[in-house]
């Protein structure tokens, strides 16, 4: 089964979700990106036990910072998703790609350029 999903969304694997820190995420924004999307197991199903939790919650922490320092907490989300589920995988990237175009370009993108 071959997924269509946007091109312009870079796909980057980690052993758990709850790998992903805050500190991931602003850097993400900070080289340029225009949303973070952070796909984990379904709420319950967890491998590593509560790393989806984790992870959701460090999501909401990102949210909140980039909300606070103007770049707009609705850039990043959190997702969850069976491993089963590669086409709903595809709804939500296209979904997710759609209402980041609708947003614009990263604020800390165009400052970066006009500084150039």
């Amino acid at each position: 089964m071959r997924l269509t999903y946007p091109t312009n969304i870079k796909i980057v694997r980690v052993p758990c979700s709850g790998k992903v820190d805050v500190i991931h995420i602003m850097r993400a924004f900070e080289k340029g990106a225009d949303g973070v999307c952070v796909i984990g197991c379904l709420e319950g199903e967890c491998h590593y036990n509560s790393g989806n939790l984790m992870a959701k919650r460090r999501v909401q922490q990102a949210s909140k910072i980039l909300d606070t320092i103007g770049i707009g907490g609705e850039r990043a989300k959190m997702y969850n998703l069976s491993s089963s589920e590669g086409p709903r995988f595809a709804q939500y990237a296209t979904e997710f790609t759609e209402e980041i175009k609708q947003l614009g370009p990263n604020p800390l993108r165009l400052v970066k350029t006009k500084a150039a």
